[in-house]
């Protein structure tokens, strides 16, 4: 896994404070290394640009819950790169995975409301996780991380 994404890629930008997003990102990239060709980027948000939505194939985000919303940094990545996308117009398909000290929604919310204006598809349900992490929550993303890698190599996506 490189900082960086290129177009055999899928990108995972997450934002962590605690952890917890960071563990569901590898957990994801795990997934797409087991379930197809393709490789993963682990992207960390603040230091991650529009290059690490143009360069690659999909997109997962990962980020903590923040007072009822994703966190400050991957807002932050949304801020910097949302208008510079834009007439880009990239279409490309994204997941959401979302550590949640309360129930997710407002981050859910957000972040979707966020990715219609890329645009970018989103085709899977988010995955929540509340609390700590278990492994069965891992297993989750890892599951996410290798559906998306496999829809975008079957052409699904």
């Amino acid at each position: 896994m490189t900082n960086s994404a290129d177009n055999g890629q899928i990108a995972i930008i997450y934002h962590s404070q605690t952890g917890h997003a960071l563990a569901l990102a590898q957990a994801a990239a795990a997934g797409v290394a087991a379930n197809s060709e393709m490789q993963a980027a682990l992207c960390p948000a603040l230091d991650s640009g529009l290059n690490a939505l143009v360069d690659c194939r999909a997109v997962i985000f990962a980020t903590p819950e923040n007072f009822g919303t994703m966190s400050g940094g991957l807002k932050d990545f949304f801020d910097r790169t949302y208008y510079p996308a834009e007439p880009l117009q990239l279409n490309k398909p994204y997941a959401l995975l979302v550590s949640a000290g309360n129930d997710g929604r407002g981050a859910v919310r957000d972040v979707e409301r966020i990715c219609r204006g890329y645009p970018l598809r989103k085709v899977a349900e988010a995955v929540i996780v509340r609390g700590d992490i278990t492994d069965q929550q891992l297993q989750r993303a890892e599951e996410l991380g290798g559906a998306l890698a496999s829809g975008v190599e079957l052409g699904i996506f």
